[in-house]
Protein backbone atom coordinates (compact mmCIF):
# COMPACT_ATOMS: atom_id res chain seq x y z
CA UNK A 1 0.00 0.00 0.00
CA UNK A 2 2.71 2.56 1.03
CA UNK A 3 4.42 1.58 -2.52
CA UNK A 4 0.91 2.64 -4.23
CA UNK A 5 0.42 5.94 -2.28
CA UNK A 6 4.18 6.76 -3.29
CA UNK A 7 3.52 6.00 -6.89
CA UNK A 8 0.24 7.99 -6.74
CA UNK A 9 2.32 11.01 -4.74
CA UNK A 10 5.02 10.92 -7.31
CA UNK A 11 3.26 10.82 -10.04
CA UNK A 12 0.31 13.23 -9.59
CA UNK A 13 3.50 16.03 -9.63
CA UNK A 14 2.88 16.10 -13.10
CA UNK A 15 -0.63 16.65 -12.93
CA UNK A 16 -0.59 20.55 -13.39
CA UNK A 17 1.73 20.15 -16.53
CA UNK A 18 -0.50 17.91 -18.30
CA UNK A 19 -3.60 19.43 -17.69
CA UNK A 20 -2.19 22.46 -18.58
CA UNK A 21 -0.81 21.90 -21.51
CA UNK A 22 -4.38 19.99 -22.90
CA UNK A 23 -6.30 22.96 -22.06
CA UNK A 24 -3.83 25.34 -24.32
CA UNK A 25 -3.82 23.06 -26.74
CA UNK A 26 -7.35 22.07 -26.89
CA UNK A 27 -7.85 25.85 -27.05
CA UNK A 28 -5.42 27.00 -30.03
CA UNK A 29 -6.25 23.73 -31.97
CA UNK A 30 -9.94 25.06 -31.64
CA UNK A 31 -8.80 28.57 -32.89
CA UNK A 32 -6.58 26.72 -35.91
CA UNK A 33 -9.55 24.46 -37.34
CA UNK A 34 -12.17 27.53 -37.54
CA UNK A 35 -9.46 29.83 -38.86
CA UNK A 36 -8.46 26.82 -41.61
CA UNK A 37 -11.13 25.31 -42.00
CA UNK A 38 -13.50 28.73 -42.89
CA UNK A 39 -9.84 29.37 -45.24
CA UNK A 40 -10.70 25.49 -46.91
CA UNK A 41 -13.90 27.17 -48.41
CA UNK A 42 -12.69 30.76 -49.39
CA UNK A 43 -13.23 31.78 -52.78
CA UNK A 44 -9.52 32.53 -52.64
CA UNK A 45 -7.44 30.30 -54.17
CA UNK A 46 -4.12 31.13 -52.64
CA UNK A 47 -6.18 30.65 -49.24
CA UNK A 48 -7.38 27.66 -50.17
CA UNK A 49 -3.99 25.87 -51.30
CA UNK A 50 -2.08 26.87 -48.54
CA UNK A 51 -4.33 25.91 -45.93
CA UNK A 52 -4.63 22.45 -47.69
CA UNK A 53 -0.99 22.29 -47.47
CA UNK A 54 -0.93 22.72 -44.25
CA UNK A 55 -3.35 20.28 -42.87
CA UNK A 56 -2.16 17.79 -45.69
CA UNK A 57 1.73 18.29 -43.87
CA UNK A 58 0.28 17.90 -40.55
CA UNK A 59 -2.11 15.11 -40.91
CA UNK A 60 0.44 13.61 -43.17
CA UNK A 61 3.49 13.12 -40.43
CA UNK A 62 4.04 12.03 -37.25
CA UNK A 63 3.35 14.19 -34.32
CA UNK A 64 6.41 12.65 -32.40
CA UNK A 65 8.71 13.88 -35.49
CA UNK A 66 6.24 17.34 -35.50
CA UNK A 67 7.47 17.81 -31.67
CA UNK A 68 11.27 16.90 -32.51
CA UNK A 69 11.04 19.54 -35.09
CA UNK A 70 9.44 22.48 -33.41
CA UNK A 71 11.68 21.73 -30.48
CA UNK A 72 14.96 20.63 -32.11
CA UNK A 73 15.22 21.51 -36.58
CA UNK A 74 13.43 25.33 -36.26
CA UNK A 75 15.89 26.82 -33.86
CA UNK A 76 18.88 25.57 -35.49
CA UNK A 77 17.61 26.75 -39.20
CA UNK A 78 15.85 29.21 -38.99
CA UNK A 79 17.39 30.68 -35.82
CA UNK A 80 13.59 30.87 -34.08
CA UNK A 81 13.00 30.49 -30.68
CA UNK A 82 9.82 29.18 -30.06
CA UNK A 83 9.89 29.64 -26.20
CA UNK A 84 10.21 27.33 -23.17
CA UNK A 85 9.50 23.43 -23.95
CA UNK A 86 5.52 23.92 -22.68
CA UNK A 87 5.13 26.71 -25.31
CA UNK A 88 6.77 24.11 -27.96
CA UNK A 89 4.86 21.17 -26.70
CA UNK A 90 1.62 23.33 -26.56
CA UNK A 91 1.93 24.45 -30.15
CA UNK A 92 2.99 20.92 -31.62
CA UNK A 93 -0.24 19.42 -30.34
CA UNK A 94 -1.88 22.42 -31.30
CA UNK A 95 -0.76 22.68 -34.91
CA UNK A 96 -1.27 18.85 -35.21
CA UNK A 97 -4.82 18.28 -33.80
CA UNK A 98 -5.89 21.85 -35.61
CA UNK A 99 -5.21 20.16 -39.10
CA UNK A 100 -7.70 17.42 -38.39
CA UNK A 101 -10.47 19.58 -36.71
CA UNK A 102 -10.36 21.95 -39.44
CA UNK A 103 -11.58 19.56 -41.67
CA UNK A 104 -14.40 18.73 -39.10
CA UNK A 105 -15.12 22.12 -39.30
CA UNK A 106 -15.56 22.51 -43.26
CA UNK A 107 -17.30 19.67 -43.15
CA UNK A 108 -19.95 20.16 -41.11
CA UNK A 109 -20.37 23.82 -42.64
CA UNK A 110 -20.83 21.84 -45.85
CA UNK A 111 -23.62 19.59 -44.72
CA UNK A 112 -25.80 22.08 -44.13
CA UNK A 113 -28.67 21.91 -46.36
CA UNK A 114 -28.29 23.86 -49.12
CA UNK A 115 -32.27 24.52 -48.89
CA UNK A 116 -30.85 27.06 -45.85
CA UNK A 117 -28.37 28.96 -47.83
CA UNK A 118 -31.51 29.56 -50.37
CA UNK A 119 -33.65 30.50 -48.02
CA UNK A 120 -31.26 33.03 -46.32
CA UNK A 121 -30.37 34.83 -50.02
CA UNK A 122 -33.98 34.88 -50.69
CA UNK A 123 -34.38 37.02 -47.41
CA UNK A 124 -31.60 39.30 -49.07
CA UNK A 125 -28.56 38.41 -46.30
CA UNK A 126 -25.05 38.92 -47.14
CA UNK A 127 -22.53 36.41 -47.26
CA UNK A 128 -21.43 37.12 -43.86
CA UNK A 129 -24.90 37.28 -42.37
CA UNK A 130 -25.89 34.09 -44.16
CA UNK A 131 -22.04 32.07 -42.37
CA UNK A 132 -22.95 33.75 -38.94
CA UNK A 133 -26.41 33.13 -38.54
CA UNK A 134 -27.92 30.22 -40.59
CA UNK A 135 -25.33 28.31 -41.67
CA UNK A 136 -22.42 28.28 -38.59
CA UNK A 137 -25.11 27.75 -35.79
CA UNK A 138 -26.12 24.65 -37.49
CA UNK A 139 -22.61 23.63 -37.90
CA UNK A 140 -21.20 24.07 -34.40
CA UNK A 141 -24.25 21.70 -33.64
CA UNK A 142 -22.62 18.52 -35.65
CA UNK A 143 -19.14 19.83 -34.89
CA UNK A 144 -19.34 18.67 -31.01
CA UNK A 145 -18.99 15.21 -31.07
CA UNK A 146 -15.88 14.92 -33.15
CA UNK A 147 -14.61 18.35 -31.23
CA UNK A 148 -14.87 16.27 -28.13
CA UNK A 149 -13.40 12.85 -29.58
CA UNK A 150 -10.08 14.35 -30.85
CA UNK A 151 -10.05 16.52 -27.48
CA UNK A 152 -9.73 13.14 -25.87
CA UNK A 153 -6.77 12.39 -28.45
CA UNK A 154 -5.19 15.48 -27.48
CA UNK A 155 -5.66 14.39 -23.79
CA UNK A 156 -3.54 11.68 -24.74
CA UNK A 157 -0.80 13.04 -27.23
CA UNK A 158 0.40 15.12 -24.40
CA UNK A 159 2.45 12.31 -22.85
CA UNK A 160 4.41 12.88 -25.83
CA UNK A 161 5.91 16.10 -23.87
CA UNK A 162 7.45 14.31 -21.88
CA UNK A 163 10.24 13.51 -24.92
CA UNK A 164 11.14 17.12 -24.51
CA UNK A 165 11.70 16.88 -21.00
CA UNK A 166 8.47 18.26 -19.84
CA UNK A 167 7.55 17.34 -15.96
CA UNK A 168 4.31 15.50 -17.03
CA UNK A 169 2.01 12.73 -15.30
CA UNK A 170 4.34 10.12 -17.71
CA UNK A 171 7.88 11.31 -16.93
CA UNK A 172 7.30 11.42 -13.26
CA UNK A 173 6.63 7.66 -13.83
CA UNK A 174 9.16 7.22 -15.98
CA UNK A 175 11.89 8.60 -13.39
CA UNK A 176 10.57 6.10 -10.75
CA UNK A 177 10.81 2.81 -12.98
CA UNK A 178 14.03 3.96 -14.02
CA UNK A 179 15.02 3.95 -10.30
CA UNK A 180 12.59 0.28 -9.59
CA UNK A 181 12.30 -1.60 -12.76
CA UNK A 182 10.19 -4.50 -10.59
CA UNK A 183 7.70 -1.57 -10.69
CA UNK A 184 6.89 -0.73 -13.73
CA UNK A 185 3.70 -2.72 -14.11
CA UNK A 186 2.23 -1.03 -11.12
CA UNK A 187 3.58 2.12 -11.72
CA UNK A 188 2.34 2.40 -16.23
CA UNK A 189 -1.39 0.93 -14.36
CA UNK A 190 -1.71 3.87 -11.97
CA UNK A 191 -0.57 6.20 -15.23
CA UNK A 192 -3.20 4.57 -17.30
CA UNK A 193 -6.10 5.15 -14.33
CA UNK A 194 -4.43 8.72 -13.94
CA UNK A 195 -5.53 9.64 -17.77
CA UNK A 196 -8.25 7.22 -17.79
CA UNK A 197 -10.08 9.65 -14.89
CA UNK A 198 -8.78 12.86 -16.70
CA UNK A 199 -10.69 11.59 -19.50
CA UNK A 200 -14.00 11.29 -18.09
CA UNK A 201 -15.22 14.43 -18.15
CA UNK A 202 -14.03 14.96 -21.48
CA UNK A 203 -15.89 11.57 -22.49
CA UNK A 204 -19.13 13.10 -20.17
CA UNK A 205 -19.36 16.08 -22.49
CA UNK A 206 -18.76 14.44 -25.86
CA UNK A 207 -21.40 12.12 -24.78
CA UNK A 208 -23.51 15.66 -23.93
CA UNK A 209 -22.16 16.88 -27.79
CA UNK A 210 -24.06 13.84 -29.21
CA UNK A 211 -27.21 14.66 -27.95
CA UNK A 212 -26.66 17.93 -29.01
CA UNK A 213 -25.90 16.94 -32.85
CA UNK A 214 -28.91 13.86 -32.40
CA UNK A 215 -31.03 16.99 -32.45
CA UNK A 216 -30.60 17.65 -36.06
CA UNK A 217 -29.80 20.20 -38.88
CA UNK A 218 -32.68 21.88 -40.18
CA UNK A 219 -33.32 20.93 -43.78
Amino acid sequence: MDNIISIITQVAKGLNITISVLLAAALLSYFIAFVAGLCRLSKNIFLRKFTGLYIEIFRGTSLIVQLFWFYYAIPILFNIDLGSNWSIGVIAIAMNYGAYLSEVVRGSILSVADGQTEAATALNMSSFQRMRLIIFPQAVRMMLPEFGNYTIQMLKGTSLVSLIGMGDILYHGNIMRSTNLSQAPLIYLIILIFYFVLALPLIWLTRKGEKIAKKGVAS
